[in-house]
């Protein structure tokens, strides 16, 4: 059988600890037995809020015998001109702990030398097991762990048991007190006893007879059961739910099916009046607060209904929903009266009160950022789109505004979204009100991102005048410390233009982000490189992670990185034209040429100088493409640009065939030089092809 299975037993591990903790319990196992020499199987976990568990198939049972070579000294330093050994010989076999009649001898590179070879017999798994799981109770990594007692142990939640067998068999091991055992124990309330067990097909059977689901996939699919089965149930004696569905929202699922060990769905009811309350003020108290998955009907409006998940079997439905609803109410209530409240205030007069509100100590407050974010999403939109810049000067001015409602004070996820419901109840265009919910876009990786033009530029400005503030005072990233989410912002920034295929400067909108600032902090030229610089480094991981080759985006942004759309359109064409033979020869003659001028900056070719019919016709063939790339180029049409830069290649190939560049005349080795630093500054506008040359 040689199954390994471990589980550690504990109070009640946070629901969003535990799948990173599985995960990494699975990779360690597997780096930890590969380092050890152990051959396994199918390695496997599962977890509960009370448990963690590792199960391994098939572990081999003991490691392999190997041998090890040790090299001693010279045999020339380790015996006597008469054969005896000196001691040097005798003191490597001592310390080998082995005769100086078993030395060998080995010969080298650098002669002869004498050797041991060392037989190491492999130990036995069961030997090695305890040293793998006490250093990986240790080494799970937790984003908050506790002591308890009298424990020096860091973990999550203190451990109650160990569940340690392997091959049926108990692993001795010990840790604060706690022994590996063969039992463990079922549902806290449900079955709390301790009961034994022989190995993992029958650990995760004799769980789910003691009320626990130990597989949160599984447990996940039943979570999802329980709700829909409990809106069926809520529909038999509700008419108002006819057609209402659970809205099922994927974090929320994970959150559950890691708050219970076996779930039990109720489906509870609010007032109507709550409705009033803006949509994601009603879901966000549902999910976010209570953990319930609110209902909505077939239009996908929400319905005064709502299911909330029990860790333990509901015998009375009516008295656990009564319950649930008596939470919800009194969260609702305080909701509608925050709603009420603010909504006897216009945004508009409330800006005065952003000046109480610190941006950061050293740049200012919100009403200095709100002011600055206006006047850069005016530049922007004059840019972009000159038709919506009196709303994008509004939304930016109104963008923070609602960081002063009650509200927002109340359930702080939505800024943005509470800015942008008072802004429609205020009568403001719906482009403004849109726009501030919408500066928030994308939230994180692979998130919704702005669908208007207003929305895009007041996010834009939003991130370019924090990315450079913070700059400018020294709040860089450095290792994990990232106390403005910088890297957070310039990937915003970066999806949104390539989200919305914008075209801007970043070096001329950073400078008027920059400008924003005079009178308030020094302000250096030098941020607008270094943050340009840090924008890149995050574009070039996007586009590695997207699969991109990392020599195509470097031959792109090395040569200019300013407009990230142009910066895109040169690396697909450098990407689509790779591959072509004719691009891989010309690549590498780039490289000789990139070699050879790299000193040269004159571009001044004379025609009486040139002297062979080889760079003759280079020059001809030269000055015929720069012709017909340049306007390719400048209309960005790069894929095209490359076609005709590619007639270069046989005049590139039979000048450096017969004609010799570096010639003793002066003015001739200088002309030649010329003709080449054309060519070179005239591929260099689309991208630097010699990093994309792959020596033989």
């Amino acid at each position: 059988m040689n199954e390994l299975l471990f589980e550690i037993g504990t109070e009640e591990i946070p629901a969003g600890y535990i799948g990173p903790a599985l995960r990494f319990m699975k990779s360690f196992a597997d780096r930890y037995l590969s380092d050890m020499g152990l051959a396994h199987g199918r390695i496997s976990t599962v977890g509960t809020p009370r448990r963690l568990t590792l199960i391994v198939d098939d572990l081999q049972d003991k490691q392999k015998d190997t041998k090890t070579e040790h090299t001693g000294p010279a045999y020339k330093a380790a015996y006597d001109s008469e054969g005896n050994p000196t001691k040097a010989a005798l003191g490597f076999a001592r310390s080998k702990g082995v005769d100086v009649a078993d030395l060998q001898v080995v010969t080298t590179k650098k002669g002869d030398y004498l050797m041991v070879v060392e037989e190491i017999p492999g130990k036995s798994t069961r030997e090695l097991l305890p040293g793998l799981l006490l250093s990986l109770i240790h080494e799970i990594p937790f984003p908050k762990s506790m002591h308890w007692a009298r424990s020096s142990l860091a973990f999550a939640r203190p451990l109650q048991w160990l569940l340690a067998l392997y091959d049926g068999k108990v692993i001795n091991m010990e840790i604060e007190g706690i022994a590996g055992n063969d039992q463990t124990c079922g549902h806290r309330f449900m079955a709390p006893e301790f009961f034994k067990v022989q190995d993992g097909t029958g650990y995760l059977q004799a769980l789910e007879n003691h009320f626990v689901i130990a597989d949160p996939a599984r447990r996940k699919e039943l979570v999802v059961k329980e709700v829909e089965q409990a809106v069926r149930e809520k529909q038999a004696t509700s008419k108002a739910l006819a057609g209402g569905r659970a809205l099922l929202d994927e974090g929320l699922l994970d959150t559950v099916t890691n708050l219970v060990e076996i779930p039990w769905g109720v489906c509870g009811e609010f007032d109507e009046k709550f409705l009033v309350l803006p949509r994601e003020a009603l879901v966000t108290s549902m999910r976010e607060h209570q953990k319930y998955f609110p209902v909505i009907n077939d239009n996908g409006d929400l319905l005064p209904f709502f299911v909330a998940v029990n860790n333990t079997k509901i015998e009375n439905r009516e008295m656990a929903a009564s319950g649930h609803e008596r939470v919800i109410r009194a969260r609702l209530e305080d909701g509608l009266f925050f709603f009420n409240e603010d909504k006897k205030q216009r945004l508009e007069d409330r800006l005065d009160k952003l000046s109480g509100i610190i941006f950061q100590q050293k740049l200012g407050t919100m009403d200095a950022k709100s002011k600055r974010m206006s006047i850069l999403a005016g530049k922007l939109a004059q840019l972009l789109d000159p038709a919506v810049k009196e709303q994008a000067v509004r939304a930016a001015r109104l963008a923070k505004v609602d960081l002063l409602t009650e509200m927002v004070g109340e359930f702080p996820s939505l800024q943005g979204v509470i800015g942008c419901e008072y802004a429609r109840l205020d009568g403001e265009p719906e482009g403004v009100a849109v726009a501030i919910a919408e500066q928030y876009m994308p939230i994180r990786a692979g998130s919704e991102l702005p669908q208007t033009m207003v929305g895009a530029i007041v996010g834009i400005a939003d991130r370019l005048d924090t990315l450079v503030g913070c700059f400018a005072i020294g709040e860089k990233p450095t290792g994990n410390k990232d106390s403005f989410g910088l890297r957070r912002q310039a990937i915003g920034l970066i999806n949104i233009i390539r989200g919305l295929d914008l075209s801007l400067s970043l070096t001329d909108m950073l400078s008027y982000a920059l400008a924003g600032y005079d009178g308030v902090i020094e302000t250096d030229s030098g941020v607008v490189a270094e943050v340009v610089t840090f924008i890149r480094l995050r574009f070039e991981n996007e586009l590695l992670a997207g699969g991109y080759d990392q020599d195509v985006i470097k031959a792109a942004t090395s040569v200019g990185f300013d407009d990230l759309r142009d910066c895109l359109l040169r690396i697909e064409a450098l990407k689509n034209i790779r591959s072509r033979e004719a691009f891989v020869v010309l690549s590498g003659s780039f490289k000789r040429i990139r070699n050879i001028t790299k000193e040269n900056i004159t571009t001044d070719v004379r025609e009486d100088l040139l002297v062979e019919q080889a760079e003759k016709k280079l020059y001809e063939v030269v000055g015929r493409v720069r012709s017909d790339a340049q306007p390719l180029i400048d209309a960005q049409e790069y894929d095209k640009a490359l076609e005709v830069l590619l007639q270069m290649k046989e005049p590139v190939d039979r000048f450096f065939d017969e004609v010799m560049v570096m010639a003793d005349n002066e003015r001739i080795r200088g002309n030649r030089l010329n003709l080449l630093t054309v060519l070179r500054e005239l591929v260099l506008q689309i991208g630097d092809i010699s990093r994309m040359h792959v020596e033989d």
